[in-house]
């Protein structure tokens, strides 16, 4: 497809709605992803990754609808030709999961004054990129999800939680990796595994993407004159943390491409 052809498609949608759909009803961000790449209706196009894919599902059906195009529409043609490799969709796995420790927790922890040296710490841990890492960074964003929660922050204690099931996974990856045996080498074992990789990868994307609407839970908790006294407070954060969650997809968009200088 022609980069104009691409252009005049995307100029078409103007809204993204929230869920699966039937063709002539509406289109989420990876419909939309499919119809601009030619493919068969789909929410899980062949052209994708499926670590990109999952995050953005779930991003979609998180964010208010009033933030939805705006957000997702200019990142739906750098989604198209993702599917590269595992290995590559490994990369963007670990990529989602820091940026989900050492970025996206960190800021909702700094809105609490009892909370800004697990910040600190969290942002200090070195990029989780490796089973290895992830398993050793597990005391500090645990004890950051703790504080969280005995601080009674509803957006803090979300995201954190977010962050700490998301090492878990990492853990229980890197405790199957040690009881690894030559029976597990035989074809079933392969397909559990690659299953299971599969399964984990999608769930460090998902919880990347339902910590950025952490925002919109405390909101919806408040409630009344209080919701929007929450929503002044915190917009700046959710502000931020949306740019930089459309930074993250677009470098999980380069992995396992050729990137001219």
């Amino acid at each position: 497809m022609s980069a104009n052809t691409l252009h005049d498609k995307l100029e078409q949608i103007t809204t993204l709605a929230r869920g699966k759909h039937d063709e002539v009803e509406a289109m989420c961000a990876m419909e939309a992803v499919a119809w601009l790449a030619g493919e068969p209706w789909s929410d899980a196009p062949q052209c994708a990754s499926p670590v990109i894919a999952a995050f953005m599902r779930s991003w979609n059906d998180a964010l208010p609808d009033a933030d939805r195009a705006r957000l997702l529409l200019p990142l739906l043609p750098d989604v198209i030709g993702t599917r590269t490799t595992d290995a590559d969709d490994e990369t963007r796995a670990w990529m989602a999961t820091d940026w989900l420790v050492r970025v996206n927790v960190p800021a909702w922890l700094d809105l609490t004054p009892s909370l800004e040296a697990h910040a600190a710490a969290l942002r200090a841990l070195p990029p989780i990129m490796s089973s290895a890492v992830a398993l050793d960074s597990q005391l500090v964003i645990t004890a950051a999800w703790a504080a969280a929660r005995a601080a009674e922050s509803v957006a803090v204690s979300v995201a954190a939680g977010a962050a700490a099931r998301a090492a878990e996974w990492a853990a229980a990856r890197a405790a199957a990796w040690a009881a690894e045996s030559v029976a597990v080498s035989v074809a079933a074992g392969a397909a559990a595994r690659a299953a299971e990789w599969a399964a984990a990868r999608a769930r460090a994307a998902e919880s990347v993407a339902v910590s950025v609407a952490a925002g919109a839970a405390a909101r919806a908790a408040a409630g009344g004159a209080a919701s929007v006294a929450a929503g002044d407070a915190l917009a700046p954060t959710v502000t931020t943390l949306q740019a930089s969650a459309q930074d993250l997809v677009r470098r999980m968009c380069t992995v396992g491409r050729e990137v001219s200088a």
